[in-house]
């Protein structure tokens, strides 16, 4: 798992740590030290911690003006034991809400499983963006982790999608798809 970093394409553009608007702004990182684990192993140093010890993220790109948000999760989405929802949702969310975001898409495909517990924080999460014309979106799920989410019911507040080629996208691009995708639906 070390050798999973976030995705970097479009550092270029956009990094957390340089925003002053990001959760993340200010944070420091090292190439060379590793330190945080999922379990027993270590993952790159370039995720960011928010609270939970089993589930970290990147957030890879942010616009405020059009409201969206990239975050790629690695590890396992626990809300059972480290209710990880609640974390993600104070810790990151939230900040975010305040800074106008309400459109998410989540980059799920280094989530490893999940593991379900309550969903009022997911409804809240979706009550908040409804209001706000906005939406919440996981992408590559594994199959595993989308039955769990499923089972739940979670798919009614975070929609679930397959966008495997997401990595050819530029920021705007890869929301307009997701954008136009979920107004298709809606229709």
């Amino acid at each position: 798992m070390h050798n999973l970093e976030p995705f970097y394409n479009w550092r270029h553009i956009y990094t957390s740590e340089e925003d002053p608007r990001s959760p993340f702004y200010g944070r420091t990182y090292s190439e060379f030290e590793f330190s945080q684990t999922v379990y027993n192993y270590y993952i790159h140093p370039q995720w960011d911690d928010f609270g939970s010890r089993t589930l970290y993220l990147k957030m890879i790109y942010a616009d405020y003006d059009l409201h969206f948000v990239v975050l790629e999760l690695i590890g396992e989405w626990n809300d059972a034991i480290e209710n990880d929802i609640m974390e993600l949702k104070r810790e990151v969310l939230d900040p975010l809400f305040k800074q106008g975001i309400t459109k998410y898409i989540l980059i799920a495909e280094n989530v490893l499983n999940f593991h379900s517990s309550d969903k009022e924080y997911y409804q809240e999460w979706y009550d908040e963006v409804s209001e706000e014309n906005g939406w919440i979106v996981a992408i590559n799920m594994s199959a595993a982790a989308q039955h769990d989410f499923k089972k739940k019911k979670l798919n009614y507040y975070v929609e679930l999608m397959e966008l495997p080629e997401w990595r050819t996208y530029k920021p705007y691009h890869l929301f307009k798809k997701i954008n136009d995708e979920l107004n298709r639906r809606l229709e």
